[in-house]
């Protein structure tokens, strides 16, 4: 099997029926959760320089303040409020193993499928989808990420001009 099987197999069969367990909806490969005043957004994004036998990618993951400007169509990756990558939600000894390293996942034609399934399992369900799931209101969001250099500020302005409004 390819490293494009075995991403796309991984998508299927994990990805799409996990997230939409949790309630995510789905366009292509960006999956998002109505949170009221807010989305949470995971976008699976692949690096251009991949092939059938190696397959890198990453996932986008954060935020989307509702605005007038996306309030009635569906959120994608270039909405998002706060834009952390997978790694920000993981613990240190999780931020490089077989399957990762500092730019993302990586798949080749000798990965062993249940082996890299069971890692991202833990990656998805032990942190990254517990940490997103804590996200109840724009007040949690503001103490998850109001002191990311960058984020915080972008954020502290997204809620600022709903509360003008």
């Amino acid at each position: 099997m390819t490293a494009k099987e075995i991403q796309s197999n991984f998508i299927k069969n994990y990805l799409k029926p996990t997230l939409k367990k949790y309630a995510y909806k789905t366009s292509g490969q960006t999956w998002w959760k109505d949170k009221g005043e807010f989305y949470i957004l995971i976008n699976l994004q692949n690096y251009s320089w991949n092939g059938k036998e190696r397959v890198d990618f990453c996932f986008n993951i954060g935020i989307v303040v509702k605005r007038d400007s996306i309030a009635d169509k569906n959120p994608t990756v270039h909405d998002l409020t706060v834009y952390l990558r997978e790694g920000f939600y993981l613990p240190d000894q999780r931020k490089e193993y077989l399957y990762r390293n500092k730019s993302g996942y990586t798949l080749t034609n000798d990965v062993i499928q249940n082996e890299f399934l069971s890692e991202i399992e833990i990656d998805f369900e032990q942190y990254i989808l517990p940490y997103l799931e804590n996200l109840q209101t724009l007040r949690d969001c503001l103490y998850s990420f109001g002191e990311i250099a960058f984020w915080g500020e972008k954020l502290r302005e997204a809620i600022n001009d709903i509360e003008k409004k």
